[in-house]
């Protein structure tokens, strides 16, 4: 896996809804209306986060998710963060 250029990742943050740059890793808070969505939406990503084997950083407080993506192995983002933020908005959409 590569590390996506910085023009990359300008043109993937423009089709990613509520995404931006923090640390040099892709990063979205999500609020829900309670901790039963939140840890809802945490577990059904879950599911497809393993068959995906890319692993987001993520924090849980209440009826927020704060999610940082990159990939370790590539040094930065990859397309592999921006597939999972696909993935994170479509279930995230689910449960709001």
């Amino acid at each position: 896996m590569t590390k996506l250029t910085t023009d990359e990742i300008q043109q993937a943050l423009g089709s990613l809804r509520g995404w931006s740059l923090d640390g040099g890793k892709l990063y979205k808070e999500y609020r829900f209306a309670d901790f039963v969505h939140a840890f809802g939406f945490m577990a059904m990503a879950a599911v497809r986060i393993e068959v995906m084997n890319h692993h987001p950083e993520w924090f849980n407080v209440y009826h927020t998710v704060k999610v940082h993506l990159t990939t370790h192995d590539a040094g930065g983002i990859s397309k592999k963060d921006v597939e999972l933020a696909g993935v994170l908005d479509e279930v995230a959409a689910k449960l709001q």
